[in-house]
């Protein structure tokens, strides 16, 4: 029988998100313009956009992004 490795994240999803979003772009700025660098901005957005979206769940009240 196959035993599933679990593993504890020791850092928020925000911040693993946030860190994810910010490694992309310096990734990105390596790469020349093109669909490999407009492909990677994009990924670094969506993380972004994600890391924002958990943090405004998780407030208190649920205030709508400004």
């Amino acid at each position: 029988m196959l035993t599933r490795h679990r593993v504890k994240q020791t850092d928020a999803l925000e911040m693993r998100l946030a860190a994810e979003a910010e490694r992309l772009r310096e990734q990105a700025k390596s790469l020349p313009p093109g669909a490999a660098r407009d492909e990677m901005l994009r990924k670094a957005r969506q993380a972004e956009t994600g890391s924002q979206m958990t943090e405004w769940l998780r407030s208190p009240g649920l205030q709508p992004p400004e």
